[in-house]
């Protein structure tokens, strides 16, 4: 999914094929990947129907992906002119995961509190397939089961709302294009990261669980923060940072 602009902002991307998941968010994908590639340039003016003739899609999915890549903070949309491509910020990363780190950490403690047979059985499950896909390099897959396994913990909480929330703070870390995969830790790390979270809940021991959630939630952001202060070459001091926001 490559693409091309030229001074004026024209767009030559690739149409895409036929969709096995939502158009959506292969339109969302293309968008990020244009701008890792330096297709799509942060400040310039696009025309989300030029992007729709040059992807090969109706305008509606571009424009829901534009709409969630807006949420995100990724798109700027100029009202009758087009959108622009906005950098993510450190301090938007790490909001994300501080929100995280407030939410799911209690949701682990309270899960280990009172576990039941068919939570250890579905989280164990969810693990070995995280342990599947990370042999075999699949990082799509991987993610899928490593979000289930969280829904997992946040659902047995009994709070709807707090996973609902927690599941639009991932999107938008998602929508931001934020991955430490091959680039400061690997799939088998990541997997690592969640076996003490699933022992602790297992042995029924609420203060191992908070802890394991919170050096999970707590390196993954960090790690996010510290690549996107590298990205936008501003002057940000993550660890600064990320110190404000946590103190």
């Amino acid at each position: 999914m490559c693409a091309m602009a030229d001074a004026e902002g024209a767009l030559s991307m690739k149409p895409l094929a036929v969709p096995a998941a939502s158009l959506a968010d292969q339109v969302a994908a293309s968008i990020r990947a244009a701008v890792r590639a330096g297709a799509l340039q942060p400040g310039r003016l696009y025309s989300a129907y030029q992007m729709a003739d040059n992807l090969g899609v109706s305008r509606s999915p571009v424009r829901e992906a534009l709409m969630r890549l807006a949420e995100a903070g990724m798109v700027e949309f100029e009202r009758n002119r087009g959108f622009r491509i906005v950098i993510p910020r450190p301090r938007d990363i790490a909001e994300v995961f501080h929100l995280r780190l407030l939410l799911e950490v209690p949701a682990a403690r309270r899960v280990a509190s009172g576990t039941t047979p068919e939570l250890i059985a579905a989280l164990r499950a969810e693990l070995r397939e995280m342990s599947r896909a990370a042999d075999e390099h699949d990082e799509t897959l991987f993610m899928r089961h490593d979000r289930r396994l969280h829904d997992l913990i946040l659902g047995t909480a009994g709070n709807t709302r707090l996973l609902r929330l927690i599941d639009s703070l991932r999107d938008t870390t998602r929508y931001l294009g934020a991955s430490t995969v091959d680039r400061s830790r690997t799939l088998q790390d990541i997997y690592a990261e969640h076996v003490p979270i699933v022992a602790a809940i297992v042995a029924a021991d609420p203060a191992a669980a908070g802890q394991a959630m919170s050096l999970h939630v707590t390196h993954t952001g960090r790690l996010l923060v510290a690549q996107a202060a590298a990205e936008a070459a501003d002057g940000t001091d993550p660890d600064e940072l990320w110190a404000q926001l946590m103190d």
